[in-house]
C-alpha cells in the first residue's frame, strides 16, 4: 500500500504524520514545492519512529512526481492557507491553479487513485477536480465535511459535558462559515437526540459556533488549523484504505441527491476501498432542504469562478 499526501505544510504534515502513527500504508511519499521542505519533515518524522514504534517509511520529494506512482490515495492539500480575515472563497484563483496542475501530475503516475481534496475553497477544488480528472466521480473525495462534524461534535461536547467520541452529528453543505449545516436535529449523544438534552439557546450556540469554527481558529493562531483537518483527512484515509464502510459527511459529487446536481457538496456517504460508496440520504426537513439549496446556490457562484478563467 502506497500513499502520498501533497503540500508538506502544516496540514499535510499533520496528516502524513497520523498516517504513519496509524500505519496505513508501506509507504508514504510527502511532496512539497519547496527545496527540502519534504525531505526535511519526512526526515523528522522518521526519527519518531523508535519511540512511536511504526513501520511505515516516509520519503519526502521536491516536485519528483514519478516517485508517487502507483499511490491508492493521494491527499492533495497544497495551497495557500486562510490567513486572518481572509474567507475561503478569496483562495479561489491561487488554489485553482495548483490543484489543476497537481492533480494532472499525480494522474500521469497514479492513473487509478482516489484522491482526498483538503485545499480550500474545498467545494470548489473538488469540484474542479471532477471536471478535469476524468476519474469516475467516486474516486474524488472533498475532506471539509469531515473536518466540520468534528467541530459540530467538539462543540456539542463542551454543552453536554461529554467525550466528543459517544456523539453522533454531520454537518452538510458547502465547506464555508455561512454555508455549513451542522444537522442539530439528527445529532445524538448514544441515541439520545441532544435537543432533548439542550436548550433552544445552547443549541444555536453550538450551531453558530461550528459554522465559524474555522474562523475562530485562524484569529485565534493567524492561519488555518491544522490538528483536526489532519486527524479528519486520516480518518477518511484510514476508512478507505481499510475498507471500513464508515459513514463520514465528505464533500462528493450530487447527481439528483439532496435535490441537486452537477455539484459537489458535504453529505453523509459511505467509505470503503472503492472511495465513496453510497451516499445517505438523512431526509431532511423542508427547512434543512431549503437551507441546503441556498449552500448550493452560494457554491456554484464560487464555482462559476472556474468556468469564467476557463479552468474548466
Amino acid at each position: 500500500m502506497k500513499i502520498t499526501v501533497v503540500g508538506a505544510g502544516a496540514v499535510g504534515a499533520a496528516c502524513a504524520d497520523n498516517i504513519a502513527r496509524r500505519e496505513l500504508a508501506e509507504e508514504l511519499i510527502l511532496l512539497d514545492i519547496k527545496e527540502g521542505f519534504a525531505e526535511g519533515k519526512a526526515i523528522d518524522m522518521m526519527q519518531t519512529a523508535a519511540y512511536i514504534g511504526f513501520d511505515t517509511k516516509i520519503k519526502g520529494v521536491t516536485n519528483d512526481y514519478a516517485a508517487t506512482a502507483d499511490s491508492e490515495v493521494v491527499v492533495i492539500t497544497s495551497g495557500l492557507p486562510r490567513k486572518p480575515g481572509m474567507t475561503r472563497e478569496e483562495l479561489i484563483g491561487t488554489n485553482a491553479g495548483i490543484v489543476k496542475s497537481v492533480t494532472e501530475n499525480i494522474l500521469k503516475h497514479s492513473p487509478n487513485t482516489i484522491i482526498i481534496v483538503v485545499s480550500n475553497p474545498m467545494d470548489t477544488m473538488n469540484y474542479l477536480t471532477l471536471k478535469t480528472s476524468g476519474l469516475p466521480k467516486e474516486r474524488i473525495i472533498g475532506m471539509g465535511g469531515a473536518l466540520d462534524s468534528a467541530r459540530f461534535k467538539y462543540y456539542l461536547s463542551q454543552e453536554l459535558n461529554c467525550s466528543p467520541s459517544d456523539l453522533n452529528a454531520v454537518v452538510i453543505g458547502g465547506h464555508g462559515d455561512t454555508t455549513m449545516i451542522p444537522l442539530i436535529n439528527h445529532a445524538t449523544w448514544n441515541s439520545i437526540p441532544v435537543t432533548q438534552l439542550l436548550s433552544k439557546e445552547q443549541q444555536d450556540r453550538v450551531v453558530s459556533s461550528t459554522m465559524v469554527g474555522g474562523a475562530t481558529l485562524t484569529k485565534l493562531i493567524g492561519t488555518s488549523a491544522w490538528f483536526a483537518p489532519g486527524a479528519g483527512t486520516t480518518a477518511m484515509v484510514e476508512a478507505i484504505v481499510r475498507d471500513e464502510k464508515k459513514l463520514i459527511s465528505c464533500g462528493v459529487a450530487l447527481d439528483g441527491e439532496y435535490q441537486q446536481s452537477d455539484i459537489s457538496l458535504v453529505v453523509p456517504v459511505i467509505l470503503g476501498k472503492n472511495g465513496w460508496e453510497k451516499i445517505m440520504d438523512f431526509k431532511l426537513s423542508d427547512e434543512e432542504q431549503a437551507q441546503f439549496n441556498k449552500s448550493a446556490d452560494a457554491v456554484r457562484a464560487m464555482n462559476k469562478v472556474l468556468s469564467d478563467s476557463n479552468l474548466i
